[in-house]
């Protein structure tokens, strides 16, 4: 199958991408794979079972490589689920570039629902990037559920950056993340919501082993009518480090709730976290104005610098 200008603007939208990459590629298109090739370090496999997904596979020591898996839905009400694997040999180093848009110009609504585990062993290192994205002038919703199950190893890092741009109309984010002997995990979570649109994000955080450590960065956006719920849990049972850090910008008649959660099994666990919930400062309006800006720009500049 080929891709037409609607897919290729889609997949630029949550992956950046202007053409099909090298190496090692996997595009999903209303339930299909239209493009799958492996590379000499990284195997992409269906999953076995009667589930659809991927099994994908970095072989130990591969350095520098990046794999590219996103989703796009452009048949209108079209529900998808799939279930993926991700596997990270020791000692290796990669990207895995996900993510998914919806362009819904139907009255149904379009749903994908990505169930997604991460398996990154000892001494592994890997960035994951997940871009979520919603267009179309129908009036059906753009859903959104993704869960992410991750394991860190010993020794090993994780950087999950999962970001919700706009024309999301619901989702629940569900993150689960256990985090073993001088293991390192940060997740960083930036989410835009604009006018009927809610969103609920659940972080749960396990720092099972000495020397473990993790790290959530939550930037929200909420603006018109829209809600958002942010909940975020670490449970340190053993010597560890945890921090989890929320700040959020409210506009209009928006809602947002925050609930940082913290439970220390071990005397030697040290667990902070900080919240902040606001609206934009009058004088950094009054400051970009002054430089030339409108108002409406000026907001843009903010809020695109904030959630960066």
């Amino acid at each position: 199958m080929k891709l037409n200008n609607l897919d290729m603007d889609l997949l630029h939208s949550i992956a950046e991408l202007r053409g099909i990459p090298k190496g090692a590629v996997n595009i999903r298109r209303d339930g299909e794979a239209v493009i799958r090739q492996s590379s000499p370090n990284i195997l992409i496999s269906s999953t076995l079972g009667d589930k659809p997904g991927l099994l994908v596979e970095i072989k130990p020591g591969t350095r520098n490589e990046t794999v590219h898996v996103p989703v796009i839905l452009t048949k209108p009400g079209f529900q998808d689920k799939v279930y993926n694997t991700f596997i990270v040999g020791e000692d290796a180093d990669a990207t895995i570039i996900a993510g998914c848009g919806i362009h819904n110009e139907g009255h149904g609504h379009s749903q994908h629902d990505g169930i997604h585990e991460i398996i990154v062993r000892r001494g592994g290192k890997l960035k994951y990037i997940e871009k979520h994205y919603g267009e179309g002038n129908g009036k059906g919703k753009n859903v959104l559920n993704p869960t992410t199950i991750i394991t860190v190893e010993k020794d090993a890092s994780a950087e999950l950056e999962m970001v919700q741009i706009k024309g999301v109309d619901d989702t629940i984010r569900k993150t689960v993340a256990h985090v073993h002997e001088k293991a390192n995990l940060k997740i960083v979570e930036r989410l835009l919501t604009q006018g009927v649109q809610r969103a609920e994000s659940d972080i749960e955080i396990i720092i099972e082993g000495n020397g473990g450590a993790a790290q959530v960065l939550s930037r929200a956006v909420a603006q018109e009518n829209s809600f958002q719920i942010f909940r975020a849990a670490l449970i340190g049972k053993t010597s560890c480090l945890g921090h989890v850090e929320c700040d959020a910008i409210l506009m209009d008649k928006a809602r947002i709730k925050s609930i940082p959660e913290l439970m220390a099994e071990d005397a030697e666990a040290v667990l902070t976290h900080e919240a902040a919930i606001g609206k934009i400062a009058g004088e950094q309006l009054i400051k970009l104005m002054t430089l030339g800006l409108t108002e409406k720009e000026a907001v843009d500049a903010i809020l695109e610098g904030f959630l960066r």
